[in-house]
């Protein structure tokens, strides 16, 4: 077990983002699964399309995990580092494969489609918080995480749960709670989510996880009660758009957080063509980062995570290219009017400066 670039001190970067990338197979044509004829190959992974969005958009990222001693973890590690993600802290496993999975062309809110998982004894489900590097998991500005890495072992729990405790090196924690009831090897998923999403700094869930691992219905608010120790927390609501609550920071005292919270903050989802909306999650949490780093208004993180999504949600992979920062910068800026009228399409996010009218409808 080695891993792919030399232990040394690592350097600090913007985001690290830590959990399991498979390779993934789509279909060459929409229909079930026994019917699809051939597959096209690309990658999907929560926390590395994280990293990856983040990279085209200008920052540093790291990702870190294990992969296979095999093909399929060659693919992972060259396609993530290519885009301009630092790999050199993910670890080769001579014993276990790299992960797997297909799925139908279909959307996934839709009743015929299928996806087929061969995860199962993965590379990626055998970290620890022995078999990982703590100190390169830490030296990032901030550290994404997901509730999809809790379900895949204990190690990985155990894992989850070092990184989100205090520590003096602790960075700014995300975490995407990322239900997935399939999972889960028993009825704990839900309470394991909570303890992990009340840990963590930033945490991003929607109005539909809630309401399915907690019972908690009712809109934002009621969320955020049952989840009042972070100090951002981001509820998405589908085509309603994402609700923001923010705590200020406490006087600049280190690991210290105020008491009075900021009023929430609302802002509408964009009108989007949609090609697939698989990795839509993923872009909207990489839009909100990036924006948190910059130091952008709450309004204006929730605008970008829109934005990103909207990249997604227009192309049929998990990753799509992203709107140039001065593109993305200049939308985000309009006026609620004007935010309402836009409307993307396939392709928008190659429109520049002078095609930014374009996109948006009378």
């Amino acid at each position: 077990m080695t891993a792919t670039g030399p232990c040394t001190a690592p350097d600090v970067v913007d985001v690290v983002a830590l959990g399991e990338s498979m390779v993934t197979f789509l279909p060459s044509r929409p229909g079930r699964l026994a019917d699809v004829p051939s597959f096209e190959r690309g990658i999907g992974g929560a926390e590395s399309n994280v990293a990856c969005v983040l990279a085209a958009a200008g920052h540093t990222t790291r990702w870190i995990s294990r992969v296979g001693a095999d093909g399929f973890g060659d693919h992972l590690v060259e396609t993530i580092g290519g885009y301009g993600v630092d790999v050199s802290r993910v670890r080769r496993d001579p014993d276990r494969p790299t992960g797997v999975y297909f799925r139908t062309a279909g959307d996934r809110s839709s009743d015929a489609h299928e996806v087929a998982y061969y995860r199962a004894g993965s590379a990626a489900s055998a970290m620890s918080p022995d078999g990982v590097d703590l100190d390169a998991a830490r030296a990032g500005r901030v550290l994404h995480l997901s509730g999809i890495t809790a379900a895949l072992s204990a190690g990985c729990l155990d894992l989850l749960r070092k990184l989100t405790a205090p520590h003096p090196a602790r960075p700014l924690v995300s975490f995407d709670v990322n239900h997935r009831p399939g999972l889960w090897r028993d009825t704990h998923g839900p309470e394991v989510l909570l303890e992990l999403a009340r840990r963590a700094d930033v945490v991003f869930v929607g109005e539909d996880e809630a309401e399915e691992a907690w019972g908690v219905t009712g809109g934002p608010s009621p969320i955020r009660e049952a989840l009042p120790e972070p100090d951002t927390l981001v509820v998405k609501q589908g085509a309603h758009g994402a609700t923001a609550f923010c705590r200020p920071p406490a006087g600049g005292t280190a690991g210290g957080r105020a008491t009075t919270p900021r009023p929430a903050t609302t802002a509408p989802a964009l009108q989007v063509d949609v090609v697939a909306t698989t990795g839509a999650g993923d872009a909207f949490a990489a839009g909100f980062l990036s924006a948190t780093l910059r130091g952008l208004p709450v309004r204006d993180r929730l605008r970008h995570g829109h934005l990103m999504a909207a990249a997604a949600l227009t192309t049929p992979g998990d990753l799509a290219p992203p709107p140039t920062r001065a593109h993305a910068d200049r939308l985000a800026a309009l006026d609620d009017t004007a935010w309402g009228r836009l409307r993307l399409g396939p392709g928008w996010t190659q429109a520049d400066e002078e095609a930014d009218e374009e996109v948006r409808t009378p």
